[in-house]
């Protein structure tokens, strides 16, 4: 698999990451990372960071595709890496979730953690409830892109979400505790949630990323939604509100 590099200079790579690859290898998997790729071509990441991670600055989960921040050497990887716990990063995604969110836009500010439950997913929760010591502070913010139905007038509505904190599994979580999942999100969807016809993983794609890079200018990189979730958009019918 090739991966698309949208930016590179001497400090920094900006990888556009497809859909269906992990990023690193956190438990025993062998099947191949985007580390692992892009050691292939940049060899000199193994002197950058820790394994597995290396220099990737931040995560993208497996299913979702878009801009991925790489540095490709220590002082780039404690720079950049400074600027997202400052919040000083500003990141969008583009999603598509079922149902029709009342709002134009909006803000989910919420605390996040681990499930009770399922330790492997994340789960919402508000500053009053039990059980919130550890639990780390989400901010989304959203607006509303289009609105969609399908043929079946099952209605979807495609989002930008600004994620002003980077919690693991932030806006997928965020949607669910707003009862519109991320459409064919296999972990957070609902049982009777409908997928739109051609959807084969989780809308979300990382769309656009802008940061100061070391030599003291601010870079903006963008990617185009994929044509796999174009596809997806080019079936449904587009409806005003």
């Amino acid at each position: 698999m090739e991966i698309n590099v949208v930016f590179e200079d001497k400090n920094l790579l900006v990888a556009d990451k497809p859909a269906g690859i992990i990023v690193f290898r956190e438990d025993e998997a062998n099947e191949k990372t985007l580390i692992d790729l892009l050691l292939e071509k940049f060899p000199d990441l193994k002197n950058v960071g820790e394994a597995p991670r290396y220099g990737i600055v931040h995560r993208l989960d497996k299913d979702t595709s878009g801009l991925l921040l790489v540095a490709k050497n220590n002082e780039t990887l404690f720079f950049l890496q400074k600027q997202f716990q400052e919040r000083k990063v500003i990141k969008k995604y583009i999603a598509l979730i079922s149902g029709e969110i009342k709002n134009e836009k909006g803000v989910i500010d919420t605390l996040i953690g681990r499930g009770l439950k399922d330790r492997k997913k994340q789960k919402v929760y508000l500053p009053f409830e039990p059980n919130t010591k550890g639990k780390r502070k989400a901010i989304t913010e959203y607006k509303v892109l289009k609105r969609f139905v399908d043929k079946k007038q099952n209605k979807y509505t495609l989002i930008e979400a600004d994620i002003k904190t980077g919690r693991k599994h932030q806006i997928r979580v965020h949607f669910q505790y707003l009862n519109h999942p991320i459409c064919k999100d296999k972990m957070y969807g609902f049982k009777s949630q409908v997928v739109p016809d051609g959807l084969n993983r989780q809308f979300l794609h990382a769309t656009y990323l802008k940061i100061k890079i070391p030599d003291g200018s601010e870079k903006e990189f963008e990617s185009k939604l994929p044509q796999d979730l174009n596809d997806v958009l080019n079936n449904l019918e587009e409806v005003s509100k």
